[in-house]
């Protein structure tokens, strides 16, 4: 059974629970933050992929209090891998 799986970010928007909006600022653009999804749908790691050093503040603290429903394989919570795109 795999430890972690790798799932595209509009599937895994689906089980979004709790989505916190990124504080706003004067700069317009777009982040790219690669997540791990802890088993019990937890935000466990953010990583930058791509975007504005000024907008990366604010995406990394608004998708670290985001939530998710558990991705279950054969019934089993895992880890998920996924990529998140914030627009500001």
């Amino acid at each position: 059974m795999p430890k972690r799986i790798r799932i595209g970010g509009n599937v895994q928007e689906a089980n979004l629970i709790t989505r916190v909006a990124p504080a706003a600022t004067n700069f317009q653009g777009e982040v790219v933050l690669s997540v791990v999804i802890g088993r019990e749908g937890s935000v466990q790691e953010i990583n930058v992929v791509r975007g504005h050093p000024m907008l990366v503040p604010a995406s990394i603290d608004a998708v670290r209090q985001w939530k998710y429903r558990p991705t279950l394989l054969n019934g089993t919570p895992v880890e998920v891998a996924t990529e998140v795109t914030l627009k500001f």
